[in-house]
């Protein structure tokens, strides 16, 4: 007993250091996100700008106004999308559970572009409202008819169920825009991108993608046993059907908030929680406060690139973690992933 304390303790420690690690990456990320863009902004004048606000100095204005909320917000999304992720593939005991991947990103994007159609002047609390909706309609009609056989819920259905109502999902969204001659706002959530984010819309990402967060650190321990299968779970006296009402819950607030911001921004909610179990567990007590970090520090660097891949024009972010999430998603479908289908 004594030996199996010690290598808990152990990994406690080294997952506690790796947090830390984490958190360090993103504020330098976050700093490099404020530094680089179109124009090149020296250190000195981002100190400035936060504890000597010049109002009359543009580059202030900049850095203060434009540059520190797409930073932060960017963090925001990512972290929100992989701690989605993280919690679909506990709850669903699927390698391949994403946000993007089950239709969620695709019902929160058809939520806005719902009002967008029906009430252009809606207000951006109203668009985050919106786009809650439509996730959690999404991922309600996801879990149902994956479960309609005797067999119930496995992860092969829920994958192709989820497939199967983002695309139509995505249909609906793509006749609306049309119709409503939407197009422009609706390739900006297709792409996914972080060029419009102010204050305000940091503020509602904050606020209503907090709550999914604080209810994925409740249900943590639950997850664990959750993802080591129903039967293991109900057997250690757990609830299942109060703890995936509580994921489900978290999923859609977490996915709806980064969609309003971001857009249909894809495979966070796939990569991080694989690389976040291969260095810390399977404990997801652990793995949700890393997939936060991870996640913020994926996206800020995703939207660092974005910005200079193409200067000074702006490439979508989505097209960045698009091409790393791919062969990522190719590698789990056809190897170890895959087997465990």
């Amino acid at each position: 007993m004594g030996a199996i304390d010690i290598t808990k303790k152990k990994h406690k420690r080294g997952s506690f250091l790796l947090i830390i690690i984490g958190m360090i990456v993103l504020i330098i990320s976050i700093l490099m996100s404020v530094i680089y863009g179109a124009t090149d902004i020296h250190i000195v004048t981002v100190w400035n700008s936060i504890f000597q606000f010049d109002p009359a100095n543009t580059s202030h204005l900049v850095i203060r106004d434009i540059r520190l909320p797409r930073g932060i917000g960017s963090a925001f999304v990512g972290a929100f999308l992989a701690v989605a992720g993280a919690i679909m593939q506990g709850m669903t005991r699927n390698p391949l559970a994403s946000p993007s991947i089950m239709g969620v990103t695709n019902g929160a994007a058809l939520g806005l572009v719902i009002m967008l159609a029906f009430y252009p002047l809606a207000s951006s609390l109203n668009q985050t409202f919106a786009a809650f909706i439509g996730a959690g309609v999404t991922v309600i009609v996801v879990f149902l008819i994956g479960n309609l056989s005797k067999t119930g819920l496995t992860p092969v259905k829920l994958a192709l169920a989820g497939v199967a109502i983002g695309t139509f999902v995505q249909s609906i969204s793509s006749i609306i825009a049309l119709h409503f001659q939407l197009e422009k706002q609706l390739s900006f959530w297709i792409a996914g991108g972080l060029a419009n984010t102010t204050w305000p819309a940091v503020q509602i990402l904050m606020l209503t993608g907090s709550i999914g967060l604080i209810i994925a650190f409740f249900i943590a321990r639950s997850l664990t046993l959750l993802s080591l299968g129903d039967d293991v779970a109900t057997g250690l006296g757990q609830n299942n059907i109060i703890t995936k009402s509580a994921a489900i819950i978290a999923v859609f607030m977490l996915t709806g908030a980064a969609v309003t911001t971001a857009g249909a921004v894809g495979f966070i909610g796939l990569i991080i929680p694989h690389i976040v179990r291969f260095l810390v567990g399977t404990d997801y007590k652990w793995i949700i406060p890393a997939s936060a970090i991870f996640g913020a520090v994926l996206l800020v660097v995703a939207d660092i690139l974005a910005r200079m891949v193409n200067a000074p024009f702006e490439t979508p972010v989505g097209a960045i973690t698009s091409i790393i999430g791919v062969p990522f998603f190719l590698y789990l479908a056809r190897g170890r992933g895959g087997a465990k289908l």
